[in-house]
């Protein structure tokens, strides 16, 4: 005997699709959660942001600190700051009308792509979008047009070269402090001293005091071209 709960209602609407039940909804959405960390990483800002801060914290000499549970929240809390607009239209475009009854779970699901897909298309490269096109075999007449299966994997590796680009631009000076450091030490006859005992002070002091951490998150909250 058929599961009720587990029964599509078909649609009586004039294109003759399918929706889903109350349950079957409530089903997918349970199993969607198992995917929310891929998603968060593909098809966000986080992945950027998560690099920059790790190669930051990395280039300080500083092994642990901030933790790894440190820089993911922050990393998160920056994605969600960088991601209100995407956010804020998926909410007005696919989930007030849902919960309000005005639109179906497929509608909804529907709506809400177009303001990610706009997203992910203002940052991706050319490069990568023209590689995976090429690799899918796919003509399309616009960037829009490219399905989230070629976009995805485009954005993500558009977000490493950039995330990389930043890290370096950020990891230079304090390699040129690790080398003045290094330099004064055996001019000085001081082999016996490590370079990183007396460069993570210089560099600790530097970077606070230039304000390192709000420049460095504000290049990255300003790193991400908005999309119209």
């Amino acid at each position: 005997m058929t599961d009720p709960t587990l029964t599509l209602v078909q649609s009586l609407a004039g294109n003759g699709g399918s929706s889903y039940s109350l349950d079957v909804q409530s089903l997918l959405v349970i199993t969607s959660l198992a995917f929310l960390p891929g998603l968060l990483l593909l098809t966000t800002s986080f992945t950027r942001i998560i690099i920059v801060l790790s190669v930051l914290r990395q280039a300080l000499g500083l092994q642990t600190t901030p933790p790894n549970m440190v820089l993911a929240a922050l990393a998160l809390a920056l994605t969600m700051f960088v991601m209100r607009g995407v956010v804020q239209q998926e909410q007005d475009n696919a989930l007030n009308p849902y919960l309000s009854g005005q639109i179906t779970f497929n509608q909804a699901i529907t709506a809400a792509i177009p303001p990610e897909q706009n997203f992910m298309l203002a940052q991706t490269r050319k490069e990568p979008m023209h590689l995976f096109v090429d690799l899918s075999g796919g003509h399309y007449a616009t960037p829009k047009d490219v399905p989230l299966t070629v976009l995805v994997p485009a954005f993500a590796t558009s977000e490493l070269e950039t995330a990389f680009q930043i890290s370096f631009l950020i990891y230079i000076p304090f390699v040129l402090i690790d080398l003045a450091v290094a330099s004064i030490l055996m001019s000085l006859g001081m082999i016996m001293v490590s370079p990183t005992l007396i460069s993570l002070p210089l560099k600790l002091l530097v970077f606070v005091s230039i304000h390192g951490w709000v420049l460095v998150l504000g290049t990255l909250a300003n790193s991400f071209v908005q999309s119209g």
